[in-house]
């Protein structure tokens, strides 16, 4: 997590209320997504752990290794994204990632990332 939104994001994300926007996106491999927080409360960037491609290495705000410590991590107060801040990451294994937002998950906050 980071403040602001990176320059050399290939891609923004904004997180609103409870929702993605956009809630889909394609990329390329080696593109840098910025999730940036645009409204709401605090929120997460949590990939699904059967929800993304095998091989793929887990990710999530707050650097976890897995959504179970991500989840455990966000009860804690780890892994937020905070008012004026962006989760940050660059997706090298090709495939359909699916993440949710731990807090807003209930609400439909729910996206894909597809990498060609």
């Amino acid at each position: 997590v980071v403040d602001g939104v990176p320059e050399d994001a290939d891609h923004v994300v904004d997180m609103e209320a409870v929702a993605y926007a956009p809630a889909e996106l394609t990329v390329s491999r080696g593109d840098t997504v910025a999730w940036t927080h645009a409204a709401g409360e605090p929120h997460s960037v949590t990939a699904y752990q059967d929800g993304i491609p095998s091989g793929a290495i887990y990710w999530a705000s707050g650097g976890f290794e897995s959504e179970e410590a991500a989840k455990t991590g966000w009860e804690n107060g780890e892994g937020a994204v905070q008012s004026g801040q962006s989760y940050v990451y660059t997706f090298e294994t090709a495939g359909t990632h699916e993440y949710f937002c731990i807090p807003h998950e209930a609400a439909g906050m729910v996206g894909t990332v597809t990498v060609e």
